[in-house]
């Protein structure tokens, strides 16, 4: 370009996408940690979206559940905690001391701050007895080393206590202390979650204390983590980072300075990538097919999604919340959407004709390759989409 920026177009964006989040065959992994290395953060808000994201990127996906499950749970190589805008995600347990610092601290002065101001307009106890009951809370769940909330209410029968919530109002409830408190300790990164109650598609979780880590400067941490980020999903606007991290615009523009990004020109204006990656990303090769879960990493990465998500898609593959459904990939775009049956059969639909003749056989095998390795599970995403509910039935 004239300015002496260089012009990252779709395709090589598209290319960037299938080698770095390792959807094209030849990109896969061998294991777990790889894919979430590979991604940041794995989208925990359902439970089976995990496990689906790992799965649709491993070279054996039979591996996803048991090694998923070893990492998670006994190597505890990844971890499942509150992250960005709010939200729990998986990542590397070398991530957890960045993730706290960079999003988890501001948002947990909020959570705390509110957890005592609902209780001290319900006229429940104070601060100082809310501090009494963390303190042997956590104290309890380092004894059992992992605990359901029951569990531990039965060890601080205090956790039982309940407080009116927004009285009045057309969402007032009622509260107890174990939730609440145990919500306030996760988003501190004082507990995450442990091993499900159920099955790996269930959302019922034990609590277990989180891995010690070091305290770190909020500005260095944010730094660390947009260039992680920039990594994996560069290039990006400053919007899709604003909006990926959930960070002010002047956090975002503050770390972009800090590790030295560099601007470059997109279709819809500037975008910015890492120091050193400004080179041209050669395609993978053979086109590509992957069927990827609701809420996948890669789906939801950017907020800006024309270049890999025709809009006119949008109103069948998301929920009225902006949470995407499962979804069918082609070289690198999204082309349609898939179901799983009661049968277990996996249905998929793609709506351009001409697009659905050239992929066809692709989309088909992997098809297959995930109902082979789900079995006898049945998967309904947490939060349903319009073409998904209409496969499903």
């Amino acid at each position: 370009m004239a300015d002496g920026r260089r012009h990252i177009g779709v395709a090589e964006r598209r290319a960037r996408l299938a080698l770095r989040h390792r959807l094209a065959p030849p990109a896969r992994a061998a294991a777990p940690e790889e894919v979430a290395d590979s991604l940041v953060a794995l989208h925990g808000s359902d439970p089976a979206t995990v496990y689906l994201a790992v799965a649709a990127r491993l070279a054996d996906p039979a591996k996803a559940v048991p090694e998923t499950e070893r990492a998670l749970y006994e190597d505890r190589t990844l971890v499942r905690m509150h992250g960005m805008r709010h939200t729990v995600f998986v990542f590397p347990t070398g991530l957890t001391a960045v993730v706290h610092a960079s999003t988890g601290l501001a948002v947990a002065a909020r959570e705390r701050a509110s957890l005592v101001k609902d209780m001290a307009a319900a006229g429940a106890p104070d601060a100082a007895w809310l501090a009494e009951v963390e303190a042997a809370t956590l104290a309890a769940l380092a004894r059992r080393g992992q605990a359901t909330a029951a569990e531990l209410t039965a060890d601080e029968p205090r956790l039982r206590e309940r407080f009116a919530y927004a009285p009045g109002k057309s969402y007032e409830g009622v509260h107890t202390v174990s939730s609440r408190l145990l919500r306030v300790l996760g988003v501190e990164g004082k507990v995450v979650r442990g091993r499900p109650l159920g099955s790996w598609t269930s959302s019922q979780f034990r609590w277990a204390p989180a891995p010690e880590h070091p305290e770190l400067d909020v500005a260095g941490a944010q730094s660390a983590l947009l260039e992680r980020w920039l990594r994996a999903c560069g290039p990006a606007t400053e919007a899709d980072l604003k909006w990926w991290t959930g960070w002010r615009v002047t956090e975002v523009r503050r770390a972009l300075s800090a590790i030295g990004a560099r601007e470059v020109s997109l279709d819809e204006g500037t975008g910015h990538v890492a120091a050193g990656d400004e080179g041209p990303v050669e395609a993978p090769g053979e086109p590509w097919a992957a069927l990827l879960p609701g809420l996948d990493p890669t789906a939801m990465a950017w907020q800006g999604r024309d270049w890999y998500l025709d809009p006119e898609l949008r109103p069948l593959l998301f929920d009225r919340s902006g949470n995407v459904g499962p979804t069918v990939w082609w070289d690198g775009r999204v082309v349609g959407g898939w179901a799983q049956r009661p049968d277990g059969e996996v249905v998929w639909r793609i709506p351009e004709a001409g697009v659905r003749r050239e992929a066809e056989a692709a989309v088909a095998a992997q098809a297959e390759r995930l109902r082979a390795w789900l079995g006898t599970t049945r998967v309904t995403p947490r939060f349903r989409t319009p073409l998904e509910r209409t496969l499903s039935a």
